[in-house]
């Protein structure tokens, strides 16, 4: 067995602080280029957006000199984002090459609205070049499972990327049936597909897909939404191909951190972002390997920097080396999203995650929409299911497999939970995959007991 490949995204970064082929690179080394980065970016953001220029007017020892005075500056939150996007804007409208919006899964308040400079894409491209060279070589084909029909769509920033690698990268765009983008992959042949994991699930147990040859596809690259081991485990047993994930946000720049071949975590973006984990009720870091709140800073963006903007993704540090031998930091895999849960009584919670790893195993299951509703006692969990043509479930087996989840046995035993209304649905009724899946919550706040 071939020893694994470093990251290519340790040289890049490398490149990117500035240093010698033959300089040493070490965590030290980086952070002293991050901390430099960092000051740059409050002063940028402090001096041009509006937001940043009234919280930080006046503070005193800003910009902070060292971490523990950046660590002592508020938080951002997606709600002060929302509440008007321009006040962030740190260019001229004029300069600004990209505008996207983005309204939050499950909720009806204001949409985020997110703005980039020809520069800021620039960098995206050359994260997508870097990074996708893990799972690509020179002269091979990705099929592209995202939007790709604007210029500075991710589609497009991920076709430019590709092709400066010696790649072909061909956009599909997201999922909406799973049969024409099963004909399209036998169509072009991909070496590698990049999608949102529902979507590409409902692929691969589409009649046609769970046909596709063993060994058509070299890699997939899941991304957009958490990433269940269900829906991994699936992929490669059906295909036969190594499934790598990508952990990022539109907020960062569309690109966080990606995989390397050990395919343990993320290598992060660390030129361009500072990442964070904090506890999610006092704010306060926590050490490397404990769970937390994903916080991050952009670096050198232009057009909208962030300052600390909490992302409500949950995950940890992992404080062991990468097998791959590189130095860079990995985030662990993304636990979920603290708002893609819901409490039952005063003591359990329970997550999308926790829906998705008892589902999705389920050979027919391709995606479901679960419901929090009141009931005359206890709160009832109301599910639609989606399943392949011929792979449906009696709603005993959801039943069943649901009853396996820790925190919903212990709500059915203590009486705080029933399962009901268990229906399988069409394509039209479940979740696209292209918005953050969620448990949705329709009780009122204050029933629980």
């Amino acid at each position: 067995m071939r020893p694994l490949r470093k990251t290519p995204l340790e040289d890049w970064i490398r490149r990117r602080m500035g240093l010698d082929p033959g300089a040493a690179f070490t965590g030290e080394a980086l952070l002293r280029h991050q901390l430099a980065a960092l000051r740059q970016s409050l002063t940028h953001a402090a001096a041009s957006s509006p937001f940043y220029r009234r919280r930080f007017a006046g503070r005193p020892g800003f910009p902070p000199q060292d971490l523990q005075g950046f660590a002592a500056l508020p938080f951002t939150a997606m709600a002060d984002l929302a509440a008007d996007p321009l006040d962030f804007l740190a260019v001229s409208q004029s300069a600004v090459a990209r505008v996207v919006t983005l309204r939050s899964s499950g909720t009806s308040g204001p949409p985020k609205r997110l703005f980039f400079s020809a520069a800021d894409l620039e960098r995206t491209v050359d994260f997508f070049h870097h990074g996708m060279s893990t799972l690509v070589a020179p002269g091979q084909r990705v099929l592209i499972l995202m939007p790709g029909e604007q210029p500075g769509s991710v589609g497009q920033l991920l076709v430019e990327g590709l092709g400066r690698l010696g790649a072909d990268g061909m956009v599909h765009g997201p999922v909406r049936d799973p049969g024409a983008a099963v004909e399209a992959l036998l169509t072009q042949r991909p070496d590698c597909l990049v999608g949102i994991p529902v979507q590409v699930l409902a692929m691969a147990r589409h009649p046609r897909g769970a046909g596709i040859p063993r060994g058509l596809l070299r890699s997939i690259l899941l991304s957009t939404d958490y990433v269940p081991e269900a829906i991994v485990e699936a992929l490669e047993e059906i295909w036969g191909c190594r499934v790598f994930q990508h952990y990022g946000m539109t907020e960062m720049g569309f690109g966080g951190g990606v995989a390397c071949e050990a395919r343990d975590g993320y290598h992060l973006r660390e030129a361009d972002l500072f990442v964070e984990v904090v506890d999610p009720e006092t704010g306060r870091g926590v050490p490397e390997g404990v769970s937390g709140e994903v916080v991050f800073t952009t670096l050198a963006v232009s057009a909208m920097p962030l300052i600390r903007y909490r992302t409500g993704d949950l995950a940890r540090f992992l404080p062991e080396p990468c097998p791959c031998g590189s130095r860079l930091r990995r985030l662990g895999k993304i636990a979920g999203r603290q708002a893609n849960g819901a409490a039952i009584g005063q003591s359990i919670r329970l997550s999308m995650s926790d829906l998705d790893e008892a589902l999705f195993p389920l050979p027919g299951v391709i995606d479901f929409q679960a419901e929090l509703v009141p009931g005359e006692g206890p709160a009832v969990l109301r599910l639609t299911v989606q399943c392949v043509a011929g792979g449906e479930w009696k709603a005993n087996d959801i039943r069943g497999a649901l009853a396996q989840v820790p925190a919903v046995r212990e709500a059915l035993g203590r009486g705080l939970l029933t399962i009901e209304a268990v229906r399988f649905g069409t394509a039209s009724e479940a979740s696209s995959g292209a918005a953050k899946r969620i448990i949705f919550d329709r009780r009122q706040k204050d029933v629980a007991p």
